[in-house]
């Protein structure tokens, strides 16, 4: 079974549409990975993920491996079972979490030993127990371990994390190879690159990744406070290098700018927290601009978020009302912002997906981007 089918590229860019072939789902690319890190997309059903056509959740390792632990998940027989998703699932492999704990952590060329943000408890993570519990967890797409470089980090370190990374990568393969799915459905692997803000290092680190041969490939270690046209041109040299044949994963991106600045640049999957943590702040995305619904001006509108959008949320509901939920502190905000935020989300990738098809991308994207310019 192989995971990624290349439909069509532009004539303009290295913008692709495709598709990813997992048994929980034919997936059409570019995708939005809605985040679910400990089993749930906050202030959200699975239901509504459903009607607004999400294909494809993210789960997280160090999360899950913590609580509810890795016993309990087998008991419902994976997580798809347990959270009642039938769709896919992409686990982190928690290399990011670890990498946050940085006074909680230990790293050596046999794993992280770090401590539990809940209760102190020591635990350890090796390239193998991390494939083991995604193994346990039932993801479509599994993670390998990776060190996460923090910006900004000079080239001898970034080097060093690299060579950590890349032995880590290696035992995850071989360990992937030689165990079994537990759950009669089959999963596949994703490498990581690395390499910092280096692109020599970007350049080697996915030449070595490359020999591997991972089902798809990650770039990781972007998007974690560098410029934006840094990791452009870092998406940019990736991608040049990156077989057209697997699936390109860019990990932890972002705004709605981002995703079609690094669509152009021939990525086909996106994961971010930022439309739900953000509407859990009051702030809308849309196709013409941001909304930050706290503001005074909105308190007597009677317009919708978005008549424009499949979504019960975007266009059944006033500002002013919206609004009134967030400064009253009601849970309903929560849930409308953020399904009219994964809504639009969703939307935007489907339509740069449907302009790719149609060979009019790039003008589109112009068009999109100078509209979203707009804000409160």
């Amino acid at each position: 079974m192989k995971l990624y089918t290349l439909e069509k590229e532009s004539l303009n860019s290295k913008a692709r549409a495709g598709y990813l072939n997992t048994e929980h789902g034919i997936i059409p690319t570019p995708v939005f990975m809605p985040v679910g890190t400990a089993g749930t997309v906050k202030a959200i059903l699975q239901r509504d993920l459903k009607e607004l056509e999400a294909k494809i959740i993210l789960g997280n390792t160090y999360h899950l491996y913590l609580r509810p632990g890795s016993e309990v998940i087998n008991h419902f027989g994976g997580l798809h079972k347990f959270i009642n998703w039938d769709g896919a699932i992409l686990t982190d492999s928690g290399g990011y979490q670890i990498f946050s704990l940085q006074d909680m952590r230990k790293l050596t060329k046999e794993g992280a030993e770090f401590k539990s943000h809940i209760d102190g408890s020591r635990h350890f993570f090796s390239p193998e127990s991390v494939v083991d519990i995604q193994r346990n967890l039932g993801s479509d797409i599994i993670m390998v371990l990776d060190e996460c470089v923090p910006y900004p980090s000079d080239e001898k370190y970034t080097a060093n994390s690299m060579s950590l990374s890349f032995n880590w990568a290696k035992r995850s393969k071989e360990h992937f190879d030689n165990s079994e799915p537990l759950y009669g459905f089959k999963q596949f692997q994703f490498g990581i690159a690395q390499g910092g803000m280096f692109p020599s290092l970007r350049k080697s680190y996915i030449e070595q990744m490359l020999e591997i041969n991972f089902d798809g490939n990650a770039i990781g270690g972007l998007s974690v406070g560098e410029p934006a046209e840094m990791m452009y041109d870092l998406t940019d040299l990736s991608t040049d290098l990156l077989p057209k044949d697997k699936p390109r994963y860019l990990m932890g991106v972002g705004t709605p700018e981002n995703l079609l600045e690094c669509i152009e640049r021939g990525i086909d999957m996106f994961d971010c927290v930022l439309p739900t943590r953000n509407a859990r702040n009051g702030q809308l995305f849309t196709y013409n601009g941001k909304i930050n619904l706290k503001n005074l001006k909105h308190k007597l509108s009677e317009e919708v978020i978005d008549d424009n959008l499949n979504c019960y949320a975007s266009n059944n509901f006033s500002l002013g009302y919206l609004r009134h939920l967030f400064i009253s502190n009601e849970i309903l905000a929560l849930q409308l912002a953020t399904m009219h935020n994964i809504a639009f989300y969703i939307d935007l990738v489907k339509n740069a997906r449907k302009q790719i098809v149609e060979g009019n991308f790039e003008a589109w994207k112009k068009d999109t981007l100078d509209k979203m310019s707009l804000s409160d």
